[in-house]
Order: C-alpha cells, then sequence, then structure tokens
C-alpha cells in the first residue's frame, strides 16, 4: 500500500511539471521605448530623449526615430545606425552613425528569424498590416518585423524642419518635410508593430511604423506607401 502511494505521488509530480510546461507563455525580446511621438507632435519637446551612443547591446539591435528637432530620420538595421537628412528636393544624405539623438525612439534586440511566407495579395503596406495584425493575434506586445525583396514604386519621406521653427500641431511638425519616390529598387524595410501604441511610436491610425533603406544604403526614410514585387517577410523566432 504504501509503494502504490509513493508511485501515485510520483506520478502527480509528473503530471503537475509537465502541466506547468504547457502553460508556460513563450518569451520575447523586450521592446523600448522613449518617450512618444505626440510629445513632439503636440508638445513640441523637439530636443532629444536619448543618445543612440548609449544603448550598449547592439547585437541583433534594430531600432527607427526621427532626428532631435525634427533634422532627418534615423534607423538601426542589424546593429548599424543610419541617419538621412535632406540636401535638395531630389537628394539627401545618407549617414552611418551613432552619435545622434532621437526626441522618441523605439527599439529592440532580434538575432533569430524567421521567415513568414507572404500571399501574392499582400502587395502595399495596408494589406501588409492587416495580414501581420492576423498573423499574429495572439501576440499582445509590440515586437519588431523586417522585409526584404524588391519594391515596385515606394514613397519615403525625411523629416527637416527648419531651424528654430516651434512645433505644436502635427501639421507644424511637418513643415519642411521632403519626400522621395523610389522605382524598382532592392530594399530592407524595419517595422514595429502594436495594436497598444498609437500616437506614442506608430501614427494614430496605424499599428506600424517602418523605415526603409535601399541596398546600395543610398536612400533611408520613414515609409509612407509602397508596391511591393517580391517581399520576404521576417518576424522574431
Amino acid at each position: 500500500m504504501k509503494n502504490f502511494q509513493l508511485f501515485l505521488l510520483s506520478s502527480l509530480l509528473i503530471f503537475s511539471c509537465n502541466s506547468s510546461k504547457k502553460k508556460e507563455k513563450p518569451t520575447h525580446q523586450e521592446i523600448h521605448i522613449v518617450s512618444a511621438m505626440k510629445e513632439v507632435m503636440w508638445k513640441g519637446e523637439l530636443q532629444g530623449k536619448i543618445n543612440l551612443d548609449t544603448i550598449s547591446n547592439k547585437k541583433g539591435l534594430y531600432g527607427l526615430g526621427p532626428i532631435s528637432y525634427l533634422s532627418g530620420e534615423i534607423l538601426i538595421n542589424d546593429g548599424r545606425v543610419y541617419t538621412s537628412k535632406v540636401t535638395s528636393d531630389s537628394t539627401m544624405q545618407v549617414l552611418k552613425t551613432s552619435k545622434v539623438e532621437a526626441p522618441f525612439f523605439v527599439y529592440g534586440n532580434v538575432t533569430h528569424w524567421k521567415e513568414v511566407e507572404l500571399p501574392p495579395e499582400i502587395i502595399n503596406l495596408q494589406t501588409l498590416e492587416s495580414f501581420i495584425d492576423k498573423t499574429m493575434k495572439a501576440r499582445e506586445t509590440p515586437f519588431v518585423f523586417k522585409l526584404k525583396g524588391e519594391v515596385n514604386s515606394a514613397s519615403i519621406h525625411i523629416q527637416n524642419l527648419p531651424e528654430g521653427k516651434k512645433v505644436s500641431s502635427p501639421k507644424e511638425a511637418h513643415q519642411g518635410q521632403v519626400t522621395y519616390h523610389l522605382e524598382n529598387e532592392e530594399v530592407e524595410i524595419i517595422g514595429f508593430f502594436s495594436r497598444k501604441h498609437q500616437g506614442i511610436f506608430t501614427h494614430h491610425d496605424s499599428f506600424t511604423h517602418m523605415h526603409l533603406i535601399t541596398s546600395d544604403e543610398k536612400k533611408m526614410g520613414h515609409l509612407d506607401a509602397a508596391q511591393f514585387n517580391q517581399l520576404k517577410l521576417y518576424i522574431e523566432k
């Protein structure tokens, strides 16, 4: 009888441990958020809130946001920090430098990716966002994603607020902004997705914030529109 009781107790403990394992949720890399888009757009807090040199872990680091005083754009792609600034209505300057500050910023580290096949009907940013939303419906926390491949066309912008201008609305924040049009370019797109951070690091009408860089690293900016050709989607494994 005693042996049977010990056997029963052992079985219950094993079952309990196995049940606990089944209930464990997958762990995800934390997304870090510094200040908020709305603080810049509505309150005019244009000064730098983070110096990118202070981010110590550069391994698999991804991030995006504007340069302080809305004087350009920032993209971190796998630890490499890029900045872009307007030089004319048709040209820009893209540099690799981490000596830059941002008034709001979002970033995170991902070292392992899985490819998610995009159906043929995913042809633009609207259908992409809807697809990601449905595919990742169980994910409640923000996450980073990336796309690689060719776009038939795309529009990107670079913030270029005139020096000394004050901001108290999105319209004022976009003064001087320049839009660039791309055609048939090999690109990489880094994006952040969240259903809960509109006005923080995504616009009020979107769950995504994306920056695009061309494969030759000569063009980079905030992605406003795109028509996809052959793009591969990657999400944290």
